[in-house]
């Protein structure tokens, strides 16, 4: 597999502009699959970002809580799992969102 220093880059991007990296290296790179990757990163990022809104509004009656523990983990996890199959060369797919790119 090659690109790997792209693929590297969209799922750490979470960290610095989760948003407007994946969407400059879709638009700039070729590879079919980088281009998927990237996508998926975006739309992940944009649900993570509604997902802990909606949960950080509910947890002034504490049902909100659990639900941004949950999804804040999430919004770590799945791109710290995704720069390591990367490494490793793997394939990887933000859960729920890369379903739809399958």
């Amino acid at each position: 597999m090659e690109h790997k220093g792209l693929k590297i880059l969209v799922h750490a991007s979470t960290w610095f502009a989760p948003v407007l990296v994946p969407i400059i290296v879709y638009f700039l790179s070729s590879n079919r699959e980088v281009k998927s990757l990237s996508l998926q990163a975006v739309i992940f990022h944009l649900v993570m970002g509604v997902l802990i809104s909606i949960s950080i509004f509910f947890s002034w009656i504490l049902i909100g809580i659990p639900f941004l523990i949950v999804f804040g983990l999430m919004a770590l996890i799945a791109p710290i799992m995704g720069i390591i199959r990367a490494l490793d060369d793997r394939p990887f797919r933000y859960p729920i969102i890369g379903a739809l790119f399958a």
